[in-house]
């Protein structure tokens, strides 16, 4: 890159303290390489300039996540977890390296060139986004702990396949360039839906050479049309060992892949944004593995067990557990369609289940208990009537609240329904403000009752 960085006016978001901060970070790399050399005296230099980078970095995000609370920044979390990740991922490495190499200028111009790009790239996209003046890309990334069991997984593969030693840089790679590398892409997909994972994975040509190149007994420095040919065969089964620890993507064959330039790889990074884009540091180059499903939002990936977490996630699934209040609704209704209408409205302040029968009712009544009923009175077989005979015979049942889901609307009707001693009915054809009011409202009533 070249010796020194010019500050632009599409630098500016229009936030004079944070607009402020950035050139001042400018200025400092900018002085930092002057200050790169040989000379121990240059090194000096560079160490306490990096510090005072470093410093000035820290405060930079401090006082930048302060003003987007301030101003109530919808994504002011997600720009935190970008700061965290720079702050304890990226920076330790490139501090590691500059100790590691004596902050020789190699190494000085590294960490500098690392830094000015992650600062354009912030500045660029996820700055702008606190002015709305773009959308951040990294809304859709997947929750932290999923990104970290993944970091976890890919590291002890790259440490089991390879004996590569390995560490995350950063969870939010932004497909920058780094060195001579090779993009490969692959698209897994199933035949019942069309949700795909789009894979595409970035080795610096160091690896490849140092991995499968000397386990091949290839001698020379360079990638050849055999060692590439290899590298594939190697990248698919180091990719269906990473989804071996998701059952729920065994499914999944490969339908595509590719080998990519890194302009068609950056262009993918243009236009979508990735569920997960992670690049690590190894022993012998850097290497990165990226994710494009956006089903993954809803489906989640789940974090796998294993021996390294296992106490940790149990812990935590159990303190989880017990923070679930949510009162508890089954709805017993033939139609599916009522049962998906019902739960989608309510599922997001309820524990919503559904069965299709009077006899699943009661099974499912007896295997977990709910807050409320609500019952279809036109049942086949076995209706609502018989269901609420069978409730009220038994003892641990007979205090269970439950409204009648009903079609009718008649006079009749209604006194029929309301003789049976249920606690109310529900007409389905209201609207969906109506039902969920009515359901708040019966909730509400009961806790002013107890």
């Amino acid at each position: 890159m070249d010796n020194q960085l010019v500050w632009k006016d599409e630098f500016n978001i229009g936030v004079k303290i944070i607009d402020d901060e950035h050139q001042r970070l400018f200025q400092i790399i900018n002085k930092l390489f002057t200050l790169k050399g040989e000379t121990a005296k240059s090194r000096r230099a560079c160490q306490e300039g990096i510090k005072y980078f470093k410093s000035h970095a820290l405060q930079h995000f401090e006082d930048e996540e302060k003003y987007m609370e301030l101003i109530g920044y919808e994504e002011v979390e997600m720009h935190k977890r970008l700061h965290k990740d720079f702050r304890e991922n990226s920076l330790p490495a490139l501090e590691k390296e500059l100790l590691q190499e004596n902050h020789s200028p190699s190494a000085v111009e590294h960490f500098l060139a690392v830094c000015a790009g992650w600062l354009i790239g912030h500045t660029l996209t996820e700055d702008m986004a606190i002015t709305g003046e773009k959308i951040s890309k990294w809304v859709n990334l997947l929750p932290e702990e999923e990104l970290i069991a993944m970091e976890e997984v890919i590291l002890a593969l790259l440490k089991n396949m390879f004996q590569l030693k390995a560490q995350v840089i950063s969870n939010a790679y932004d497909g920058e360039k780094f060195g001579k590398g090779v993009y490969y892409r692959l698209v897994y997909g199933r035949e019942q839906d069309d949700k795909k994972w789009e894979i595409l994975l970035v080795f610096e040509d160091s690896i490849l050479i140092n991995t499968v190149g000397k386990i091949m007994g290839i001698k020379s420095d360079k990638l050849d049309i055999m060692l590439l040919n290899a590298v594939r065969y190697t990248a698919c089964q180091f990719v269906r060992s990473v989804m071996n620890h998701y059952p729920s993507i065994h499914s999944y064959d490969m339908t595509e892949e590719n080998l990519l330039t890194y302009e068609q790889f950056h262009e993918i990074f243009e236009k979508k944004k990735p569920q997960v884009s992670l690049l690590f540091s190894t022993d012998k180059g850097y290497f990165s593995y990226c994710v494009f499903a956006p089903h993954l939002l809803e489906d989640h990936l789940w974090i796998p067990l294993d021996v390294s977490n296992a106490m940790t996630e149990i812990e935590k699934y159990l303190i989880e557990k017990e923070k679930n209040t949510k009162q508890k609704i089954l709805i017993v209704d033939d139609s599916l369609t009522i049962r998906q209408r019902i739960k989608q409205l309510l599922s997001e302040d309820y524990d919503v289940s559904g069965v299709s029968s009077g006899v699943s009712a009661i099974r499912s009544i007896t295997l977990d208990q709910p807050d409320l009923v609500l019952l279809d009175y036109e049942m086949p077989i076995c209706d609502g009537l018989h269901v609420l005979e069978m409730l009220h015979s038994e003892k641990e049942f007979a205090d269970i609240p439950i409204i009648f889901l009903t079609c009718k609307d008649d006079t009749e009707s209604v006194k029929k329904v309301l003789s049976l001693k249920a606690d109310g009915y529900l007409l389905k054809y209201l609207s969906p403000v109506d039902i969920k009011k009515r359901i708040d409202d019966f909730f509400y009533r009961k806790k002013l009752r107890n």
